[in-house]
């Protein structure tokens, strides 16, 4: 089994903490640029892709601040992937920075999935 690679995209995005969250840490708002449907019971979620599903795990939960979810079918125990704000002190500008994992030969891919769906998250929000 291969080791996966961690690593991190920092996205400018014109939009309050307070709403840019209910984006990503509510089934509702994943389901309008993430996935095609978003259920969740607790703190377990269903992501839904053209009838295919998968189930992550919420880990860690800091409203309006990050949400951290552990895909169920993964087994790598330090895999996760997380949405998180940041709010520059001085500029208050607002960035998402997402992480994730990724088998060392699709690192790159994965960089540009997550740049198109977060595309897709600024044209919802218009931001």
């Amino acid at each position: 089994m291969s080791t996966k690679i961690k690593f991190e995209i920092e996205f400018p995005i014109h939009a309050s903490p307070h709403m840019l969250y209910q984006y990503f840490g509510t089934p509702s708002g994943l389901s309008e640029w993430f996935a095609d449907n978003v259920n969740s019971r607790g703190e377990l979620y269903t992501f839904i892709w053209d009838g295919s599903e998968e189930q992550a795990k919420v880990l860690q939960e800091r409203p309006n601040e990050k949400i951290k979810f552990k895909w169920l079918e993964d087994e790598d125990a330090k895999t996760f992937f997380e949405f998180r704000i940041e709010v520059d002190e001085i500029t208050k500008d607002v960035s998402l920075i997402v992480t994730d994992f990724a088998d060392e030969d699709e690192v790159e891919e994965s960089k540009m999935f997550w740049e198109n769906q977060i595309e897709e998250l600024k044209h919802t929000i218009g931001a």
